[in-house]
């Protein structure tokens, strides 16, 4: 497998740029999900009519991939049922109704001064990848080969269109990046870090540059899509190729959202476990589009309502951006950890014309930034031919939709590459 950067443009509308974070008072009700990261759901630690503290842990696992979870208000546990999540797997989750008075626990900053302090912290803070993936921060931090780990990329790319919640955490918390990327390296023994930004973000670049002092390099990538994608921002940071099966560490790298390494020193030096969370909600159908801290298990309905509610019909309601954003049936689904953006959008800018046959034009492949062929995957998919799909290198396919975007027959290309995906999973239990 070769990374040789073929991507994409695509239209942005990142128009809450420039817009200052607001603020969400806390909601009559929060329901928060035992699974907001990838690995093994948490297990309920709370009980109904218990009454429980913002920060009060209320899930947590013995499971290695897993990461514990805190209520965002103080109130009384009203229920705990089994919810579908946007992805459509049934987790336990908590309701907490809000006694109006946001108490929290008492919370004493963390020591650090360590690597197994460091992990023990972000462990207990909760913390996971804020970008997208939800991978636990904790085991992100603890390489089984930490002595080859030199390198340490924050990314803040942010390729997405519509989003800017990342942008906003460097134009309103640049010290707390700077004190962040200074802890980790000197946490995990590394020299060289970078923090990687889409060249459209010129405020928060010049920023970074004030800040930066010889403590980490600015790396500048082009404002096309998917910049931020860890493979492709390891690249281009470094020149260094994950291969298929490979972690970042393999290659001696550390990526961290830039938020996700935002919140980490605020949890640290606070000692509060991450309850809250910034949101982009943006969309054509959003009558004030806005970036939002607002409350973990806020749902959905709750936070377009905060920000004027619609206007107009709403076509597609997206948990995340519109190039690998997961399509919800209704406003109930609440915000959790790895939640960046809500999109409400009309049927002018999520239109799917019925697609056509292919005609072998082969802009796919050359939209993929690994070189993979989507043509491949779908006949090999609709023939079951799963040898072909593993030979083909289906599993590469990180799902950032520029296939399907680019394809002017509007072939369902990264859908057929899911289902292929899961096909292979389910063939090899």
């Amino acid at each position: 497998m070769s990374v040789h950067l073929h991507t994409v443009k695509v239209k942005h509308f990142k128009n809450t740029a420039a817009m200052p974070t607001k603020v969400m008072p806390t909601p009559k009700t929060v329901l928060i999900p035992m699974l907001q990261h990838i690995g093994r759901p948490c297990d309920v630690i709370v009980s109904v009519g218990e009454t429980v503290l913002r920060g009060q842990k209320i899930g947590d696992s013995d499971q290695f991939m897993t990461a514990p979870i805190h209520a965002s208000t103080s109130g009384k546990v009203t229920a705990i049922r089994d919810i579908m999540t946007a992805a459509g797997q049934y987790v336990p989750a908590v309701e907490i109704t809000s006694d109006g008075e946001d108490k929290a626990i008492e919370a004493t900053p963390y020591e650090v001064t360590d690597l197994p302090s460091l992990v023990a912290a972000a462990r207990e803070l909760g913390m996971v990848g804020l970008g997208g993936a939800g991978f636990p921060t904790s085991i992100k931090l603890n390489p089984k080969n930490i002595d080859e780990v030199d390198t340490l990329i924050v990314n803040a790319t942010e390729c997405e269109p519509f989003i800017t919640s990342d942008h906003r955490e460097m134009l309103e918390s640049p010290d707390d990046i700077v004190e962040g990327i200074e802890l980790v390296k000197k946490a995990m023994g590394i020299e060289k870090a970078f923090i990687a930004i889409e060249s459209n973000k010129k405020d928060a670049i010049a920023l970074m540059k004030q800040k930066a002092d010889g403590k980490f390099e600015v790396k500048v990538t082009p404002s096309t899509y998917p910049q931020g994608a860890e493979k492709v921002v390891i690249y281009n940071c470094t020149g260094r190729i994950v291969s298929e099966g490979q972690l970042p560490a393999d290659v001696g790298v550390i990526v961290l959202n830039v938020t996700t390494l935002g919140n980490l020193i605020r949890g640290i030096k606070t000692g509060m476990p991450l309850t809250h969370k910034r949101v982009t909600v943006s969309g054509d159908c959003v009558k004030e589009p806005a970036n939002v801290y607002v409350p973990i298990g806020t749902s959905m309905n709750d936070l377009v309502d905060f920000c004027g509610g619609t206007v107009g019909t709403v076509d597609k309601l997206l948990m995340g951006g519109p190039m690998m954003g997961i399509s919800i049936s209704n406003g109930k689904h609440p915000v959790i950890k790895n939640n960046n953006a809500i999109l409400a959008i009309s049927a002018k800018l999520s239109f799917s014309p019925d697609p056509h046959p292919c005609i072998r034009c082969g802009k796919c492949t050359q939209a993929c930034p690994f070189g993979l062929m989507p043509t491949v995957f779908e006949h090999a998919y609709e023939d079951g031919d799963f040898d072909l799909l593993e030979k083909q290198k289906v599993n590469v396919c990180m799902e950032c939709a520029s296939c399907a975007y680019v394809c002017p027959a509007k072939r369902p290309l990264v859908q057929i590459n899911k289902l292929a995906k899961a096909a292979l999973r389910i063939r090899k239990k």
